[in-house]
């Protein structure tokens, strides 16, 4: 995998050209030994291959748009692309009216000179954490390909497509996870920002009050320059943060629960290393975490926003739906409106108890998922299905509920599982954990 500052570099040198880059990403995607039908509900060949040779002409006349202008990226296929459906994932909605515009976070996209190569698939409606796609085949996780492993969702073919070259990084959503599961599982880097910062308008909701867009790329550094274009803000590298003298907490409540000895081996090493640079390690009860299982006891926020978009599609076209996704959106339809304003103000106040117990850290760390990506083969009945799903789910949605900024970071040694390392920030602290992160990184990477 190459950063997306690498291939600006190499395009400012006249090294490469956005049309080599657009094929090699479009031979990638063919591949008939590769995951690419599974990867792509639709590729945007000539589309692209078109914007390549504009952008290339315009760099040739000293009048790119942007430093990262001709570089391939994958969308998720939930965002609003104008003149196109947004099926998200689905068969009911794949014949659904055109949109009429892009989504914003595409059209600054589009103004950076980012190439999209296609939509790429997911869990349908982005209901769940495992990335399976019944309508749409889905893609395997990067490794042991052999063994068919799932990629994790919801955003699984933009992580799968950045992992295997495809695209140079993609955009994905984040409601509990669904940037950093795929990023753990297929070995990249996913990033959920505080969900203000990044506007959903044209995305296809599942829980507004949860839902974020964010990156999935090679780096820390190609996440922080993506979510500065997403937040209509500078793409910009961070600075690393000196490692020496952060405080992490540990939390030693929920999330370390039920680690696979792959995932405790490679969090334990990452801690080591991280506290060998001169970092203190703190382990650290959250009373805040022990709220949050029955606040959500009658589907929480997921389950109630979904049904509300839902119901009249599910009452037209229901039995179209995965029966996995559509018995979770069913959830919603008893929650009271009664319900609904308690949850709401159940979590305000679990919050700012959460805002209290972080103040004194610099960052809370703990494994992205607690196991490494099983088969998909081995998830095929409801049971299995549901516990793995809720399992992978567990410490990602954390962030999401608590608003915060949070990061999926490989922390496994190259040709061993995929393993991840989460780093969660404070609310709208976003560039503060851009800057420890990429310390992080650089510790994680050279030892």
């Amino acid at each position: 995998m190459r950063r997306i500052d690498e291939l600006a570099q190499a395009l400012d040198a006249g090294q490469t050209s956005s049309r080599a880059l657009i094929e090699d990403a479009l031979a990638r995607i063919a591949d008939p030994a590769g995951e690419g039908a599974r990867v792509f509900i639709k590729v945007h060949a000539e589309q692209a291959r078109a914007m390549a040779d504009a952008s290339d002409g315009l760099r040739r006349v000293g009048r790119s748009p942007g430093r990262y202008a001709g570089i391939p990226i994958a969308l998720k296929d939930l965002f609003d692309i104008a003149g196109e459906p947004t099926p998200a994932g689905s068969a009911v909605l794949a014949d659904a009216p055109p949109a009429a515009a892009n989504a914003p976070v595409v059209a600054r996209m589009l103004a950076a000179g980012f190439i999209p190569v296609g939509r790429t698939n997911m869990t349908e409606f982005a209901f769940s954490g495992l990335g399976i796609n019944p309508h749409y085949g889905t893609p395997a996780s990067p490794w042991d390909r052999a063994a068919r492993r799932i990629p994790g969702g919801s955003s699984s073919g933009t992580g799968v497509a950045i992992a295997d070259g495809m695209a140079a990084a993609g955009l994905g959503t984040d409601t509990g996870g669904s940037c950093r599961i795929p990023a753990a599982f297929c070995g990249v880097v996913g990033y959920k920002p505080t969900a203000r910062r990044v506007p959903i308008d044209g995305v296809l909701p599942l829980a507004p009050s949860l839902d974020s867009v964010g990156p999935l790329a090679p780096s820390v550094a190609c996440c922080a320059a993506i979510d500065g274009i997403l937040a209509g803000q500078t793409a910009g590298v961070p600075a690393p943060i000196g490692l020496r003298g952060l405080r992490f907490a540990v939390p030693d409540n929920m999330v370390l629960d039920d680690l696979d000895k792959t995932v405790a081996a490679a969090f334990d090493a990452a801690l080591s290393a991280l506290s060998a640079e001169g970092a203190t390690i703190a382990r650290v009860r959250f009373d805040a975490f022990d709220d949050v299982p029955a606040i959500n006891a009658k589907g929480g926020f997921a389950a109630s926003e979904a049904y509300a978009w839902h119901r009249g599609l599910l009452a037209a076209k229901g039995d179209g739906y995965d029966p996995n996704i559509r018995v979770r959106i069913a959830r919603g339809e008893h929650l009271s409106a009664a319900d609904y304003l308690d949850l709401r103000d159940a979590r305000a106040r679990s919050i700012a108890r959460f805002d209290a117990a972080t103040a004194a850290y610099d960052c809370v760390l703990m494994p992205t998922v607690p196991i490494v990506a099983p088969t998909i083969a081995s998830l095929s009945d409801r049971e299995a299905y549901n516990r793995i799903n809720m399992l992978i789910l567990r410490n990602t949605a954390l962030g999401n509920f608590f608003d915060r900024c949070s990061i999926a970071l490989p922390c496994h040694r190259p040709g061993d599982a995929p393993t991840s390392l989460m780093l969660t920030g404070e609310t709208m602290g976003d560039a503060r954990l851009f800057g420890i992160a990429a310390a992080v990184e650089a510790c994680l990477q050279s030892r």
